[in-house]
């Protein structure tokens, strides 16, 4: 297993905490089900009118994937100026700084 971390940054206006919550719902249950996430970390910066998500992926494959499902929906949401960046986990450094013990269980079992 390769896993795979997935970066969406754009600009954004708002709404922000619990507004961008209530407002989100929907959007968040349908990418908790996404085949192939392991997690995903919402992101907002009001001062720079940005937002975005980092993702978490079992597979390269998962994570091209939705990278291509979720451009689309937010281009057709509206958003433009997207940017979507890919990166692989190096797992020994990783732990080596941190990186969460039972993350690093889901994505390499070696290290359980």
């Amino acid at each position: 297993m390769t896993p795979i971390l997935v970066m969406f940054n754009f600009p954004y206006a708002g709404p922000w905490k619990r507004e961008m919550t209530s407002r989100h719902i929907d959007l968040a249950k349908d990418i908790a089900n996404e085949e192939g996430l392991l997690w995903k970390l919402w992101l907002e910066n009001k001062a720079e009118q940005t937002a975005g998500g980092v993702y978490l992926f079992q597979d390269p494959q998962s994570a091209d994937r939705y990278r291509e499902k979720h451009k689309a929906r937010m281009l057709n949401m509206g958003f433009a100026d997207i940017e979507i960046r890919t990166f692989a986990i190096n797992v020994s450094l990783s732990r080596m700084t941190n990186a969460d013990p039972e993350m690093l269980k889901k994505i390499m079992p070696v290290f359980a």
